[in-house]
């Protein structure tokens, strides 16, 4: 789990607008579709590896995974939601 007062300080790496953590359901349905093999994010390539949370912008339209607790706020590595 990330602390809240460091979720306070990031923000998309694109835009530069506020994260907000995703919530367990978000989760879920994403690594459904990871399981499914459907999943892609920005870059183009298929997202392999369960996710074990995420962080999505303000306008909920993209999400920044979070792996082994730490959170992957590259643009190409962001999921399209």
């Amino acid at each position: 789990m990330l602390d809240p007062e460091f979720v306070k300080i990031l923000v998309c790496p694109d835009n530069r607008t506020p994260v907000r953590v995703a919530s367990e359901q978000e989760i879920t349905d994403l690594n459904q579709k990871i399981e499914e093999g459907v999943l892609q994010n920005i870059g183009g390539r298929k997202v392999n590896g369960k996710l074990d949370g995420g962080l999505i912008r303000e306008a909920g339209d993209r999400l920044y995974p979070v792996r082994k607790n730490i959170p992957v706020m590259l643009v190409e590595e962001a999921i399209q939601l």
